[in-house]
């Protein structure tokens, strides 16, 4: 099994000009721009080979995820990347809006940029902007996705663009590429949103014709959750991930075999069951019990003073005091919607479950009696 850091050992001796862009250079350049840029000192038009050996001296545990640190490594050592030229670093994220936003510009060469956009990070804000889609028309980070891939079009109007992220990067690839006007759509390549969510009905309705919809791909892991949250109408590919469940979201754990990814034939039956549960939440809860389930929840952990999730479980013990703490002083309405939306995604997903159990007990039932009716007629 090999994922995108053996692909650059395989073809990273290659150049754009002797070997074609394919979606495992978008993958990885839609990776780039979660590596930390924040640790080193960043220079407009710096190379990736000046950045790689920059962040050279970073710890393994200062990157954002197992993998990346052995990605720059590799991406400075590869012939096919190292000349690059990066520029228009931003990182720009606000708990008082709710916002985390970032992106990265990559010169592929003369004619084509690549503009990365960076998914979720480890912070409590990010993931509560990720949930507030559910109850949003547009959140932040989109809408400053769509204002920089205007800046940068417009900063180099001769250049060819191809947009990509991972994660929540994905999405506001896809936003952005959806919203700017037709003569920035008409200079795009392609958008790549690797197991990123949709959108909800009132975006997709009035994008989803749109003959920009033609350029954008979606891919997702076999056991994909998060990249089926909301709704999708542009082209989805299923990767394999040789990890489980919700781990499979690691790009690194996506399994690639020359120049693309391996692919799965659909989904797993635990992803189509998360998926229909999150979609009958969606579909029986209105916008203002979705916001109140969701300040609600993320203002328990916003209470312990904590900007990360790890900050909130390297100290569990008094943060979890502080949590229930604040939950016994929330109000009794609050309180009765947080309760009923579990209960009612509960409800669902059991139900799905016998659902299924009761169609695959049918399935068997029929099998066995075309089996019985073949056998007699065969003996008759």
């Amino acid at each position: 099994m090999a994922n995108i850091n053996d692909y650059l050992e395989w073809r990273g001796d290659l150049s754009l000009r002797d070997y074609q862009f394919n979606e495992i250079d978008s993958m990885i350049l839609a990776r780039f721009s979660y590596l930390r840029f924040d640790k080193i000192k960043f220079n407009n038009g710096d190379t990736i080979k000046s950045i790689s050996k920059k962040m050279s001296n970073l710890d393994n545990d200062e990157f954002l995820y197992n993998g990346d640190k052995e990605l720059i490594t590799n991406l400075g050592n590869s012939d096919r990347f190292n000349n690059m030229l990066i520029t228009d670093y931003v990182n720009n994220s606000s708990k008082e809006i709710e916002k985390q936003f970032g992106a990265i510009t990559i010169h592929l060469n003369n004619d084509e940029m690549y503009v990365s956009f960076i998914g979720t990070d480890s912070t409590i804000n990010g993931w509560k902007e990720d949930l507030n889609m559910s109850f949003m028309e547009n959140v932040p980070c989109q809408l400053d996705g769509k204002k920089y891939l205007e800046d940068i079009a417009s900063k180099y109007p001769n250049k060819k663009i191809r947009i990509g992220g991972h994660s929540k990067g994905g999405n506001v690839a896809i936003y952005s590429a959806i919203t700017v006007d037709s003569l920035i759509q008409d200079r795009i390549i392609k958008v790549d949103n690797y197991d990123g969510p949709g959108f909800n009905k009132k975006i997709v309705n009035q994008y989803g014709n749109s003959k920009i919809i033609k350029k954008i791909e979606t891919y997702i892991p076999q056991d994909s959750v998060v990249g089926r949250i909301l709704y999708h109408k542009e082209k989805v590919s299923i990767s394999y991930s040789n990890e489980k469940g919700i781990y499979q979201h690691d790009i690194y754990s996506w399994q690639v075999i020359k120049d693309k990814m391996i692919k799965s034939e659909k989904n797993t039956e635990n992803s189509e069951n998360i998926t229909k549960t999150i979609n009958n939440w969606l579909e029986t809860t209105t916008n203002e019990q979705r916001k109140i389930f969701i300040d609600s929840v993320f203002e328990l952990f916003y209470k312990t003073e904590s900007n990360t999730f790890k900050e909130v479980s390297s100290n569990l013990g008094s943060n979890v005091l502080k949590i229930l703490q604040e939950y016994s002083s929330i109000s009794k309405e609050d309180k009765r919607v947080i309760t009923d939306m579990l209960k009612n995604m509960t409800k669902y997903y059991l139900t799905i479950l016998k659902d299924n159990q009761t169609m695959k007990f049918e399935n068997m039932k029929e099998h066995y009696k075309a089996e019985l009716e073949k056998t007699f007629k065969n003996k008759d």
